[in-house]
């Protein structure tokens, strides 16, 4: 598998991210070993994970996800050549949340111990927050890359505004940048990307992982009408791509997918990395035969006839 620069943190990536969301909430230990193993074997070399999966799942606390990410890497032995990324800021419970210093600080030591490693290569801010200055933030990943515990930062789920001034703010005072942006991005939600954020990305050589690549298992195929969506946990989840614009991206998928010899979900993770822009999107499987059909998009090089079909099926 043909490895990518992830922007100037010095990294060469998979093409794929696994995204680890899924381990101890839709899948369990066993599962999740079996899944990276295969995803490992097959030349993947970049996990995402943060600290609040899956505390949503009842029962869990959040930290379940990086628990048992640390628990194969104590079995595997091959933390050095995997890149991973956890995140920081969203709500844990007990006012544990945000991203002020010290709250940055306990996390980042919370996640490595979880992770069972001493060093988290990309960390991420989950969520902005408005409520802690963004030199503060950006002087506590400073400190965690001045003791090696954080290799690179980045920030998830900022609006271009914000992710510029932070930018700004990384120069003005010689501070670590921002050198990712994880968001939202797939044929079925393109502009809140496309319209600011890209532009900004390209013009700062910011690298972007793109999550929900498969709009929550929609672009899989797998749901078609709202009777398919109690398939999933995640079911309800995808109701609002249930459309006319929807069945329109689907039906492309299946045409690509015949044409390209592949599986709709392969066609959908291909287009992304198609686009300049993006370096990997992220994606998850649950079982062996999933995780086949998102490997199999490193393969797919979909032609300019291609793309414009997928462009114009979710303009």
């Amino acid at each position: 598998m043909d490895k990518r620069k992830l922007g100037n943190t010095g990294f060469d990536i998979s093409p794929i991210a696994f995204g680890g969301n899924v381990f101890g909430w839709t899948i369990d230990e066993p599962t999740s070993f079996k899944i990276l193993d295969g995803f490992c074997a097959a030349g993947g070399n970049f996990i995402d994970t943060a600290d609040i999966y899956s505390r949503w799942k009842p029962g869990n606390q959040g930290g379940e996800s990086e628990t048992i990410i640390g628990n194969w890497l104590k079995r595997a032995r091959n933390r050095h050549k995997l890149v991973i990324v956890t995140k920081v800021g969203m709500d844990m419970g007990d006012g544990k949340a945000g991203l002020r210093k010290a709250h940055i600080i306990q996390s980042a030591e919370d996640s490595l111990k979880r992770l069972q490693c001493d060093y988290i290569d990309l960390y991420l801010s989950h969520t902005d927050d408005p409520t802690a200055p963004l030199e503060e933030t950006l002087a506590a990943y400073q400190q965690l890359i001045k003791q090696g515990k954080v290799r690179a930062i980045g920030a998830s789920n900022y609006k271009a505004d914000r992710l510029a001034e932070a930018l700004a703010i990384s120069k003005e005072y010689d501070l670590p940048r921002y050198d990712v942006l994880q968001t939202h991005y797939n044929l079925c939600e393109r502009s809140g990307y496309e319209l600011e954020l890209e532009p900004l990305c390209v013009k700062n050589h910011i690298a972007m992982i793109s999550y929900w690549s498969l709009a929550k298992g929609f672009l899989t195929g797998k749901y078609r009408s709202e009777s398919d969506l109690n398939k999933s946990v995640r079911g309800e989840g995808v109701r609002k791509y249930i459309n006319d614009r929807g069945f329109r991206i689907l039906a492309a998928l299946d045409q690509l997918a015949s044409r390209y010899d592949a599986q709709p979900a392969s066609i959908a993770l291909a287009w992304l990395l198609a686009r300049p822009s993006v370096t990997a999107p992220i994606a998850s499987a649950t079982s062996l035969p999933q995780l086949e059909s998102l490997l199999a998009a490193t393969q797919i090089h979909l032609d300019n006839e291609a793309i414009e079909q997928l462009n114009k099926a979710s303009a």
